[in-house]
């Protein structure tokens, strides 16, 4: 029985394990971690934990992470939390790669699907840039399991997820555009009476970037057209010292609010937004909780929940239900996407406000509020 076939059979069998990683690409690259196991720290041996030492773990799976690499507090990080509950709750092992550049992505996910020691049972492709690599080495690879989060690659062996971020940055495009317009002070920020103006802060222009601006303009224009909007791209999803520039240019400007969608590089729009006093909202993840030292300035984040994916992806290896092929999006009504209010602000936001935003999410999930994917 080869490693495939195993996997099925585990899986329609109901087998789960608690396991680490070997093995795979690590070889000439110090951007590559390996996960390794370990127990539960007391005396018991859970029976997940003999099922794994009695056939090894339920899956191998390789994750080929977004450029910025984990510890980003955001998009990266999500993922590894999508993986690590795939390693507690079904059993499997996995090992990880860092790109730090594009050109490596061919590199690692090749090595993933060539290696037989282990035989990795899926490919994770976290990120909208390993689209081109990974329709190359897709079509290479016929029996191999990829999958792809934040774009969709037309192969049936490969497993696309996408997100509806539009609709998630809409809702806190509206609640920026609900606060500007009035006077209010939350922990360390606070508006500026007479000023109708907020920003956008994105990471690499690119199309899917420009989906998160897009939503967060028509959502701050859902609440009052006049409301300036200052919008600007720092190149990198790994610049804080650029993000800060820009943000504190833009609260400089009269902007009382700025979101990021940005990576590592918005730790910067936090620190601006804390040395000017004014407000920021998070991304992907929610960031009051990841970047806490902050919490007092971020009134909300655009919670992307990357990890939603990962874990389905894995779960359907395990089962024998790889779902290549097709391509699924996560929206507002499937819980992909949400405005999350922050960990500290949040009881500080108007009861009208967050009231506003729960009849918008409802009237988007109806259809009656479309929302556009593209700038002007």
């Amino acid at each position: 029985m080869d490693r495939r076939s195993f996997v099925k059979a585990a899986g329609v069998a109901g087998i789960a394990g608690l396991a680490g990683c070997t093995g795979g690409p690590s070889e000439g690259s110090e951007q590559t971690t390996t996960e390794q196991s370990g127990g539960n720290g007391g005396d018991e041996t859970t029976a997940a934990e003999k099922t794994t030492e009695e056939s090894g773990p339920a899956a191998n799976v390789g994750m080929v992470y977004a450029l910025g690499g984990l510890g980003d507090k955001s998009f990266n990080d999500a993922a590894k939390r999508g993986i690590e509950q795939a390693k507690s709750d079904l059993g499997i092992a996995y090992e990880e790669a860092q790109p730090s550049a594009a050109e490596e992505f061919p590199q690692f996910q090749r090595r993933f699907a060539q290696s037989s020691s282990p035989n990795y049972d899926l490919v994770s492709c976290i990120g909208f840039a390993q689209k081109s690599a990974l329709s190359e080495t897709a079509p290479n690879f016929p029996d191999q399991n990829f999958m792809i989060v934040d774009d969709e690659v037309d192969e049936p062996n490969v497993a696309s997820y996408k997100f509806r971020e539009e609709q998630g940055s809409f809702q806190v495009g509206y609640m920026a555009g609900l606060l500007t317009t009035q006077e209010f002070s939350a922990g360390a920020g606070a508006t500026t009476t007479g000023e109708k103006r907020v920003g956008f802060v994105g990471g690499v222009d690119a199309p899917l970037i420009r989906k998160f601006q897009a939503g967060y303009e028509a959502g701050v224009k859902h609440a009052d057209e006049e409301i300036t909007i200052d919008t600007a791209y720092a190149g990198s999803f790994s610049d804080s010292a650029k993000g800060k520039e820009i943000a504190t240019s833009m609260y400089d400007k009269g902007a009382d609010i700025v979101y990021h969608a940005a990576g590592g590089t918005g730790l910067g729009v936090f620190q601006a937004a804390k040395e000017q006093g004014k407000f920021a909202i998070g991304v992907d993840s929610d960031q009051s909780k990841t970047e806490s030292n902050y919490a007092d300035v971020i009134l909300a984040s655009m919670v992307k929940r990357v990890e939603t994916p990962v874990f389905a992806s894995v779960e359907n290896v395990v089962n024998g239900e790889f779902n290549g092929g097709s391509t699924t999006t996560l929206g507002l009504e499937e819980d992909g996407v949400a405005a999350v209010f922050g960990a500290q602000l949040g009881s500080e936001i108007p009861q009208d406000v967050k009231d506003a935003l729960t009849e918008s999410r409802e009237s988007i999930i109806a259809g009656d509020i479309e929302v556009p994917t593209t700038t002007e």
